[in-house]
């Protein structure tokens, strides 16, 4: 994999434990527990600052293995 490439999904990434976390704390002042548990549960890993560097991101590209 490309520099490039790990940068990108890097950055994606990143951008999708904002997103998670944005949306949990919306949940929570909403009241809508039940959302951000289920949210939380889903995420848990990246939620934990403890896990969050250590959770591996499995990534496919679907066009290599085309090749």
């Amino acid at each position: 994999m490309s520099n490039s490439v790990e940068i990108r999904l890097s950055e994606q990434r990143d951008d999708l434990i904002d997103w998670v976390t944005d949306k949990f704390q919306e949940f929570m002042q909403d009241e809508r527990i039940d959302d951000a548990l289920a949210l939380a549960d889903e995420f848990f890993e990246w939620l934990d600052p403890e896990q969050l560097d250590t959770e591996e991101t499995l990534y496919t590209d679907y066009n290599e293995i085309r090749e």
